[in-house]
């Protein structure tokens, strides 16, 4: 067995393995910044209004087998709540308290089975509701909150259940209009402003996603070490998944993305099943989820450990592209001008290495780049991968603004048999991406630990391999 120095020496407070595994998994936010963000979208909404939002369902996965449980990102954003079976419920000014959670009651038969449940008290004591009620209540309690209330803040088409549930609670309101009882008569998608409000990261929000990417990029560096011929794609998924679990991540952000090869060209390539083949390139995007907040590199290197000429100079292009885009995310620059400046280096390089023919310019005009780079330079990262926010406002291209954080990942998928493509570059896929936090002065790469650059990745591999060469050496 080869053993290599412990990839946990870097992370904060982990002196060793045994350390590490010590640590609490994750720091719990306070339950005070939950309250900000309510108090926050409660004052947007105003007097007058009610929000609800209910959790997102356990889904089944086969048989009698459920998928592991998790929250709905805007449910979790504003309560904190990790259980099923819950309706957050906001009524500004209401003087009996403005946060109510419905939720499952203790139940010690169903806990023995299933795990702990917070029930009642806990959703007040630990999750900071004003008052909680069964979510067997529901159909009895939520009619009379709405009465009386001009504006409902619920997204309409998310859950066509309870969309029907809703409109029954609004017309039995609707029914007691005799009695001087007024409804609801305005409904305003409350998922929208919440939107706008996960855009922006808050302190705790960026520390979390700082020690997610930190710990993405821990991973990213033992699937290089890790990486040798003949090893199957899944194998250093298995390294990623390790990496994550054992830093304190229980899922991925989104499922590992291990392409050698002609696989590296398929952008969303999760089959992670074939042979790593001496000479080929390899393409891992891969991203550990904590506590709630994504992370999300990719990083390409070669099985090998070493990149051959013809693979380093369209290595060397991805990354001048994606300097170009990560040096024009600051503040104040428009969404678009990274993934401007990516296609514009892109389509140079193309021209450079005899893909492309003709002027830069009027390539880029034409688009002749598509192609080879057929998606976006990025987007918004958070607690979903490919998180929320509007990219235009008003038609226009959004600002950039401090506490948006998102990814850079300009990318060429030199497949062979593509048209006009000379056969040295083919099955050459290559992708490079770091996540990104806009700062009051300009910028802070997040996965700045993965290594990136030819020689910190050959550097990087080549430690690894050499001990095997040693160590097989020595048993030799």
């Amino acid at each position: 067995m080869i053993k290599h120095p412990s990839p946990w020496l870097s992370l904060p407070n982990a002196r060793s393995v045994d350390d590490l595994l010590r640590l609490p998994a994750q720091d719990t936010m306070d339950k005070r910044e939950f309250a900000r963000r309510r108090k926050r979208l409660m004052d947007i909404m105003n007097g007058g209004a009610i929000g609800i939002l209910p959790a997102a369902p356990a889904r089944r996965r086969n048989g009698d087998v459920e998928f592991p449980y998790r929250p709905d990102s805007n449910f979790y954003y504003l309560t904190g709540f990790p259980e099923p079976e819950a309706v957050l419920v906001l009524v500004p000014d209401r003087a009996h308290g403005e946060y109510l959670l419905f939720c499952r009651e203790k139940d010690p038969k169903m806990e023995a089975w299933h795990g702990r449940r917070a029930g009642l008290e806990g959703a007040c004591e630990l999750y900071g509701a004003d008052d909680a009620f069964p979510i067997t209540d529901l159909d009895d309690i939520l009619p009379g909150l709405l009465e009386n209330r001009e504006r409902v803040f619920y997204t309409i088409g998310l859950d066509l259940e309870f969309d029907q549930r809703l409109v029954g609670w609004v017309n039995r309101v609707r029914s007691r209009h005799r009695a001087g009882i007024t409804a609801p008569h305005e409904f305003i998608a409350l998922t929208e402003l919440v939107h706008e409000m996960r855009l922006r990261k808050g302190p705790s929000e960026i520390k979390l996603m700082r020690q997610a990417a930190a710990l993405s990029a821990e991973a990213h560096r033992r699937a290089m070490r890790a990486c040798r011929p003949g090893l199957y794609e899944y194998a250093l998924e298995a390294q990623l998944l390790h990496a994550f679990t054992a830093g304190g991540s229980r899922s991925p952000a989104y499922p590992c993305i291990v392409g050698g090869g002609v696989n590296g060209c398929i952008l969303h390539y999760t089959a992670n099943s074939e042979v790593l083949h001496d000479g080929d390139l390899v393409l891992i995007d891969a991203g550990a989820e904590l506590q709630g907040y994504a992370s999300d590199i990719t990083r390409t290197f070669p099985v090998n450990g070493r990149f051959s000429p013809v693979q380093r100079a369209v290595y060397e292009i991805v990354l001048a592209a994606q300097h170009a885009a990560i040096d024009k995310m600051r503040p104040g620059n428009a969404w678009n001008e990274p993934h401007e400046a990516v296609v514009r280096v892109l389509t140079k390089g193309l021209v450079a290495l005899g893909i492309l023919k003709g002027r830069p310019s009027r390539l880029v005009k034409d688009e002749a780049y598509k192609p080879y780079f057929m998606h976006r330079t990025g987007h918004w990262l958070g607690m979903d991968v490919h998180d929320v926010g509007d990219y235009k406002v008003d038609d226009e291209w959004r600002t950039l603004e401090p506490g948006m954080v998102m990814t850079a990942e300009p990318g060429l998928y030199l497949k062979a048999g593509t048209r006009g493509l000379p056969k040295r570059y083919g099955n050459i896929g290559i992708r490079i991406e770091d996540d990104v936090l806009i700062t009051k002065d300009g910028h802070e790469v997040l996965s700045a630990g993965a290594p990136k650059t030819v020689a910190e990745i050959e550097a990087h591999m080549s430690m690894a391999h050499g001990s095997a060469a040693g160590v097989d050496a020595r048993a030799a």
